[in-house]
């Protein structure tokens, strides 16, 4: 006997792969699943998407259905599939492969174990962005923050009840939070678990709700809190406060706060975890000549000694001058790099000392800088 259009009842075209053929029956099979649609029609649809399924998913019978219009071949035996390991066939392969119950649970997550949803559980977590000037991620700072979280309602203390009364075992799921429900299919009679229509999934009634909360036990707060920061944070870094979060269910604690730090940049030092970089400006005199110049650190000026002679990139360490390790004793270092600087507008006697300089070591300087007579001529000239 011949069988209707399959393609044409799962929406695919002959040509159609194996994959896009699963896809359209998983789609169709769960819009017109009788426990999902209550149209009259809806159960005769899903029997026939799994007839086409039972045929199209089956590389064999798809075969001999293109070929012969049946998918038994030439002896001409359509229908189901002939037995109940033919039933069992149309959903072969589905999700790894086994069978109605593997796509029951798929769409209805039947067949694990079941929460218990008068169990406490615990708040959300919350985070909150703290911006921090440079200073104050080395040296750290107590400070208090504001922010809106969802609380335990001050009224019903979080049962979601009108004070002096009580929440009670819902009378339709018996506490379990779930009813069970049964469909006749052509497989025979399902049964499915679904969350309790009155409880919603929380096993009790509350017969006069909280005129604050109107049942939810939570109300919305601005909650303030105190924040010690430790010596040493970092951009980027975070830091937890237990029990700062939101509050939780059935007499679950609260969640907690994660602090999230935001380090603005400054403008004299550079920083890399506990090491502080910094540039010393010094003159082409003190280079050479060796001097004590004051460098700034984050814990204040200090001396540093520069040799005779040093050269311009050099860096120096100051031990302990860094920052604040979080897990540890003592600070990091302060790396200064010097960096020697030509003056720009030499006076007469900075001049001659520097063509003296100059002599006294070997040296022939043509003087093409500004201060040069000639240069000062030409300009004249270009002025005029």
């Amino acid at each position: 006997m011949a069988q209707s259009d399959l393609y044409g009842v799962l929406g695919v075209s002959k040509d159609a792969s194996q994959e896009e053929i699963k896809k359209a029956y998983r789609k169709l099979s769960k819009k017109y699943h009788p426990d999902l649609n209550k149209a009259p029609d809806a159960a005769d649809k899903f029997k026939e998407v799994q007839d086409a399924y039972d045929v199209l998913g089956d590389p064999d019978k798809r075969a001999n259905y293109d070929q012969y219009g049946s998918a038994d071949g030439p002896q001409g035996f359509g229908g189901f599939g002939g037995g109940s390991a033919g039933a069992g066939g149309g959903f072969g392969g589905f999700g790894g492969g086994g069978g109605f119950d593997d796509i029951f649970n798929q769409f209805f997550g039947g067949g694990g174990a079941q929460r218990n949803p008068n169990a406490p559980r615990p708040g959300r977590d919350l985070q909150y962005q703290m911006n921090l000037k440079f200073e104050e991620a080395i040296f750290g700072k107590k400070t208090k923050i504001k922010y809106t979280r969802e609380a335990q309602c001050h009224t019903c203390g979080g049962n979601g009840a009108k004070p002096g009364t009580s929440p009670v075992t819902c009378h339709q799921c018996g506490g379990s939070g779930y009813v069970t429900t049964e469909t006749n299919t052509p497989l025979g009679r399902m049964r499915s678990q679904q969350p309790c229509p009155v409880c919603h999934g929380t096993g009790q009634e509350i017969k006069e709700k909280c005129p604050t909360c109107g049942g939810s036990g939570h109300e919305e707060e601005q909650h303030e809190v105190e924040v010690k920061i430790p010596a040493g944070v970092d951009d980027g870094q975070q830091m937890r406060l237990q029990g700062q979060g939101e509050a939780g269910q059935n007499g679950g604690g609260y969640g907690d706060l994660f602090i999230i730090f935001q380090v603005t940049p400054s403008k004299d030092f550079r920083r890399d975890g506990t090491e502080i970089y910094f540039d010393q400006p010094i003159s082409f005199v003190q280079a050479s000549l060796g001097d004590d110049v004051t460098v700034k650190t984050v814990h204040g000026d200090v001396k540093l000694k520069v040799p005779a002679g040093t050269q311009g990139g050099t860096t120096f360490r100051l031990r302990g001058k860094g920052a604040p390790r979080l897990r540890g004793n003592g600070n990091g270092d302060e790396h200064v790099t010097v960096k020697v600087m030509t003056p720009k507008n030499l006076n007469k006697g900075q001049r001659d000392a520097l063509r003296d300089f100059a002599k006294a070591s070997g040296e022939t300087v043509s003087g093409t800088g500004k201060g040069n007579l000639f240069n000062k001529m030409r300009d004249k000239f270009n002025e005029n």
